[in-house]
């Protein structure tokens, strides 16, 4: 495609993705809220002595223009960008002070605390779940449509790049749309995976005042210093929002920001999980759940126990030994899911099958594995065999949250990362847990427990608990 005609294809047209991404959002996070209320009163109509008309949570719906004002002044609309522990974050902030202006006048209102007053209460627990459940079902609905997402301008169309438009269109989650690549090498120009690539990066100049496109890539961090400032004071300067991706990759995590210090350009960044009363803070949240989950969990682990022993003979439990904080070696349990000489099994298939033998050298597992027994695979799809680490968890040997705990054979497929990953708690769960599991290849496992360890919030804890209910439930990826 020539300049020209990307130009007049585009000439004169309306900006108004963000306000359609907009709408669809308020629409989910209304009902959201209305599912939320109707939840919660359905659940203390059920469950009181006292009678409480369920269908009256409708008539709170005035209360509903609250919400969305609060939403937006915390940025949730059109809600582009925001990552998913941050947006939890938002979606509790706003539903606390929504949830909590509702009890507040009520409480004026009646003077005393009544049963939809508790009813409240209930949903603001209940809708924060809700909130990103319905946000994600409005993403997942509408996320092929043609005008899904903020068209942006990708200034660069070299390796960085082809890397992030590569990003955007396999995760168009993230909420922007590249429509055109601008570079001055003639050599790039023609078309990558669909996107125009057009030569000179003097078209941005149209491209924002014929085209209204309002937002830039700039994805040049090859370029010198002086050659850049003339990018962005001759070419970017137009947008109403532009990105500048740096020229160092695989450090970024989502505790830096850019400081200046008397001129100069930095960029500061908080290592979470060395502040100590974050580890503590951290600590805490693992024994309560855990407690907790090990006293809800007691009689599915018994029944668990008892068919294990029925299915086939050997111990319930297994134990095997991992790398822990330090480096220091654990004892790791789980309900057994494999034959007893699944030891020997095991050397056998691999000698007499090279496939497998490679399987297993890069993953660490078998997707089709003889060696494990019939309830063992139903234990392994619903992630059930893992109950058994809530007692690592309560002994502080493991959190529940946090990277993948590694056997000696693994330490390798770390390099000079495993020095950070030793810095911190294996996970009974973590991103891994929640993204595929075995169907992620190792470099995205490691990529994974590097980048929880840099970007730790209790947030994205909190995040990746509600994310391993569904995955769990899912089942997509366990073996």
């Amino acid at each position: 495609m020539t300049s020209e005609a990307f130009l007049s294809r585009h000439r004169g047209r309306k900006n108004w993705e963000k306000l359609f991404m907009a709408i669809l959002f308020i629409a989910g996070d209304i009902f959201s809220i209305l599912f939320s209320f109707g939840t919660a009163f359905f659940i203390i109509n059920l469950f009181r002595m006292e009678d409480i008309d369920f269908k009256s949570f409708v008539t709170y719906w005035p209360y509903l223009p609250a919400f969305l004002v609060v939403l937006y002044l915390l940025h949730m609309y059109p809600g582009v960008n925001i990552s998913h522990q941050e947006e939890l974050r938002r979606f509790a902030i706003a539903s606390f002070m929504g949830h909590g202006g509702i009890i507040l006048s009520l409480y004026i209102q009646n003077h005393e605390l009544d049963i939809y007053s508790s009813a409240f209460v209930l949903s603001f627990i209940l809708s924060v779940p809700i909130f990103l459940m319905g946000r994600s079902a409005v993403r997942k609905m509408f996320i092929k449509l043609k005008y899904w997402g903020i068209p942006v301008v990708v200034l660069g169309a070299g390796v960085t790049g082809r890397m992030l438009v590569d990003r955007l269109l396999d995760k168009p989650s993230i909420g922007y749309r590249p429509v055109v690549m601008l570079d001055d090498n003639s050599e790039l120009q023609g078309e990558y995976r669909g996107i125009p690539v057009l030569k000179g990066l003097e078209l941005s100049i149209p491209l924002v005042k014929e085209c209204n496109f309002e937002t830039a890539l700039v994805a040049m961090p090859g370029v010198g210093r002086e050659r850049l400032s003339v990018i962005i004071a001759d070419y970017v300067r137009n947008f109403r929002s532009y990105f500048l991706v740096p020229d160092y990759f695989g450090v970024t995590n989502l505790w830096m920001s850019v400081r200046d210090i008397d001129g100069i350009l930095t960029v500061q960044t908080e290592q979470q999980l060395l502040l100590s009363h974050n580890i503590v803070l951290k600590r805490i949240f693992d024994i309560v759940l855990s407690s907790v989950g090990g006293l809800v969990f007691l009689p599915l682990c018994i029944l668990i126990a008892i068919l294990i022993k029925l299915d086939s003979p050997g111990p319930v439990i297994y134990t095997h030994s991992r790398r822990g904080k330090g480096g220091k070696l654990f004892e790791l349990h789980k309900f057994r899911t494999m034959h007893q000489n699944s030891k020997e099994m095991l050397e056998k298939m691999l000698q007499e099958n090279p496939d497998l033998q490679k399987e297993w050298q890069e993953n660490f597992k078998l997707k089709k594995d003889p060696r494990i027994t019939r309830i063992g695979m139903l234990l392994r799809k619903t992630s059930l065999d893992e109950l058994p680490q809530l007692w690592n968890v309560l002994k502080g040997e493991m959190s529940l949250i946090g990277p993948r705990p590694i056997i000696d054979d693994e330490i390798e497929k770390y390099g000079d990362n495993y020095a950070l990953l030793a810095s911190v708690k294996p996970g009974l769960s973590g991103l891994w847990q929640i993204s595929g599991r075995s169907e992620t290849d190792y470099e995205e496992r490691v990529a994974m427990d590097i980048y929880y360890i840099q970007s730790w919030s209790l947030w994205l804890d909190l995040y990746i608990l509600f994310k391993t209910f569904a995955a769990v439930i899912e089942g997509k990826g366990a073996y």
